[in-house]
């Protein structure tokens, strides 16, 4: 139970504090955000060009990567804009349904990319393991069913947040210590009955990315194991090869959501203010370096970016 002598009613404002106690360094913390934001929208938009425009490329592994660009596009565009707006104009209010919106969609987005990484590791797990029949498998019917249950789970576990935030009547304070509207952020300055409200929250984490890293991890053992059954040394370094940028892209995105939870764990607690900065780079570095990997580390997408380079500089 959360207790208020002084409650509000449920507010049709809301306030974002932003990032607590480092107010006066909000100019400096817009630049590297707009940055984030330029260099994320420009690499993930280069691949999706070059996986339109390169037939070679319309396989299961790049059509999840566009589908990957797409959710990270639609991630930094639900972030972004709006702290920009708090950084540089001071529009730190928020409609109470905005916020709900806020609270459904960057979650949604993060757990759909979640989604993608491991359905990702499945696609590498087929094309190794079932080499021949891989492009049979894992037809355009098949990764439209895979889409659509990504898409689908999605929209199961977070539609429960919004509902659930709108239930509530009374607040400690119309003022949310952070740079959106974080649902746990919302449920914590809440009166009332919200021990459930937080373990939906906690549920949430364990149904999406927790999931999602168990099977990455099981893929990534089933592979391993298929790997070693292959009698060629040089085999089995091109089998591991192919993994490779997925592999970044899976530390990555898991890295920090593993390490605040071993952190809580270990009852290690951060400043306010540094806990919102590293959840802001949760949600925020993976859209803008995945497009970086890929382009880096995969042939056919770093050829053609050359080739585009080249022909601006002509």
């Amino acid at each position: 139970m959360s207790f208020c002598n002084n409650s509000v009613p449920q507010p049709l404002i809301f306030v974002l504090a932003g990032i607590p106690s480092l107010e006066s360094s909000n100019g400096w913390f817009s630049v590297p955000f707009f940055l984030v934001f330029v260099i994320t929208v420009t690499g993930n938009l280069t691949i999706l060009y070059i996986i339109q425009v390169e037939k070679s490329l319309h396989g299961p592994m790049f059509l999840f990567l566009a589908m990957l660009s797409v959710v990270d596009l639609s991630l930094v565009s639900a972030i972004v804009p709006h702290m920009l707006g708090m950084f540089w104009m001071n529009a730190k209010e928020i409609s109470f349904n905005a916020c709900l919106m806020q609270m459904f969609f960057i979650p949604f987005f993060y757990v759909m990319e979640s989604g993608i990484l491991l359905a990702m590791a499945f696609d590498r797990f087929m094309a190794i393991w079932k080499l021949l029949r891989y492009t049979t498998i894992l037809a355009n019917n098949m990764l439209m069913k895979m889409a659509l249950a990504i898409l689908a789970r999605a929209v199961v576990v977070l539609t429960p947040a919004p509902i659930l935030a709108k239930s509530l009547e009374s607040f400690q304070s119309h003022t949310i210590a952070y740079s959106y509207c974080a649902y746990m952020a919302v449920v914590q300055i809440a009166c009332g009955d919200i021990p459930n409200l937080i373990v939906y929250g906690l549920m949430v984490i364990v149904a999406s990315e927790g999931f999602d890293l168990f099977f990455i991890v099981l893929s990534y053992g089933l592979i391993l194991l298929t790997v070693f059954l292959i009698p060629s040394w040089e085999a089995r370094g091109k089998a591991i090869s192919t993994c490779d940028s997925h592999l970044c892209v899976i530390a990555l995105f898991y890295s920090p959501v593993v390490f605040s939870v071993l952190a809580q764990s270990l009852g290690y607690h951060m400043a306010p203010h540094l806990q919102i900065i590293i959840d802001n780079l949760y949600f925020l570095v993976p859209p803008m370096v995945n497009p970086l990997i890929y382009g880096v580390r995969t042939k056919q997408m770093r050829e053609r970016v050359l080739q585009i380079l080249h022909c601006l500089g002509d």
